[in-house]
């Protein structure tokens, strides 16, 4: 049964207030390149990269629901499906990085030796680079395409459609992702690697894109949109899920660091080593705070998990714990580790991505109807545990 659903209004203000916290990003951007080149680069591509992991993890999440057929997750596609609105900019952001922020890559002008210097080889890693994001939005573009024509055509053999390209997806993320990791992270301290680099970078991205997806979706209640459709049943499931990952986050961060403690390699210990000195110690500890301890126990109890109020409040929590993830991750490495670097480059550009990200997500929600109202699971996840 297709319903009328609120369309997403914005106030004049709000969209002021997101349109100028982006011009305040690329503004930063622009006048650091001139001032401070190296710290302007460094943030830029953390920004991209964080981007990036909240389009990839919604569609992650996409891919999940529809390959394990949970139909708990229908009511709210849309939300994640205009999340992936922004991986043209996050890719294109990725490209500009390599193609002219080069020069916080330290392999770009070294020779090295073996396999690293063939892997890391220039050309071969912008390669690299332009196949992997053409395949993700190829794949991302699909699904999208298919789940909103759906609506217009009510043809229930496109959901199955979208099973078989969401189980394609999955393969190809697993086999691009990893070595994307390496290419655009790690590889900026190329004497160092892990093999576990590319398993935390995934449950960095998807807890990050969950933690959004759930702040998104609570304002989308209120907002209108959603009224009606969040339940406290779904954010029971929402809340679990970040329960679940912040959690595997956690465990992954140890597996590596307790590998590589134990084993005390130089090569390996000085990646370590850079993050617990000086004045990186203590964000190196408030990272694993706001990312798991804190969410952990918060998280615990049930009526948590159902109340609004404090999931976005425990989601705000993680969001600000992946963005000190990526910076302890980039920035030692490309600005250098003698003492922590922060100010109006930093600031100004981490308040252009959410205000870049926001633009994109209203405009992309605004293309479809609120919910995939011919989806033939719609109803089942409208009536979840009722």
């Amino acid at each position: 049964m297709i319903r009328e659903y609120e369309e997403l209004r914005l106030s004049e203000r709000t969209h002021a207030i997101f349109k100028w916290l982006a011009i305040l990003g690329a503004a930063t951007f622009v006048v650091g390149l001139m001032v401070a080149p190296q710290r302007a680069w460094s943030s830029f591509l953390m920004v991209t990269i964080g981007l990036l992991g909240m389009g990839l993890g919604a569609a992650l999440f996409i891919a999940f629901q529809y390959v394990c057929g949970a139909h708990w997750a229908v009511a709210l596609r849309r939300v994640p499906e205009a999340m992936c609105g922004i991986l043209p900019w996050a890719s294109l952001g990725v490209l500009i990085a390599l193609l002219v922020g080069r020069s916080i890559y330290p392999w770009t002008d070294t020779h090295l030796e073996g396999m690293k210097g063939v892997l890391l080889s220039y050309s071969f890693v912008v390669g690299r680079a332009v196949i992997f994001v053409t395949l993700w939005l190829l794949f991302v573009g699909a699904i999208i395409k298919r789940s909103r024509r759906q609506d217009k055509t009510a043809d229930t053999g496109l959901s199955m459609s979208n099973k078989r390209l969401s189980a394609g997806f999955l393969v190809v993320f697993g086999l691009t992702f990893w070595m994307a990791s390496f290419d655009w992270v790690m590889s900026l301290e190329p004497e160092w690697y892990s093999t576990m680099y590319g398993v935390y970078h995934f449950a960095g991205l998807f807890l990050g894109a969950l933690a959004a997806m759930t702040i998104l979706a609570i304002w989308l209640q209120h907002a209108g949109p959603l009224r009606n459709v969040l339940t406290h049943e779904h954010l029971h499931d929402l809340g679990k899920m970040i329960f679940g990952f912040s959690t595997f986050w956690m465990y992954i961060w140890f597996s590596e660091y307790m590998l590589i403690w134990y084993a005390d390699f130089p090569e390996e210990t000085g990646h370590f080593i850079r993050r617990q000195t000086g004045g990186w110690g203590p964000l190196f500890v408030a990272n694993m705070c706001l990312t798991w301890l804190i969410p952990f126990f918060i998280l615990l109890p049930k009526p948590v998990k159902r109340s609004p109020g404090m999931l976005v409040k425990v989601c705000c929590m993680i969001l600000i714990g992946r963005w000190l993830d990526l910076y302890l991750l980039i920035y030692p490495s490309a600005v250098g580790h003698e003492s922590v670097t922060f100010g109006i480059w930093e600031l100004g550009m981490a308040l252009g991505a959410p205000g870049l990200f926001m633009l994109v997500f209203v405009r992309n929600f605004r293309l479809a109807a609120p919910v995939p109202v011919a989806d033939p699971q719609l109803q089942a996840s409208l009536a979840h545990h009722q």
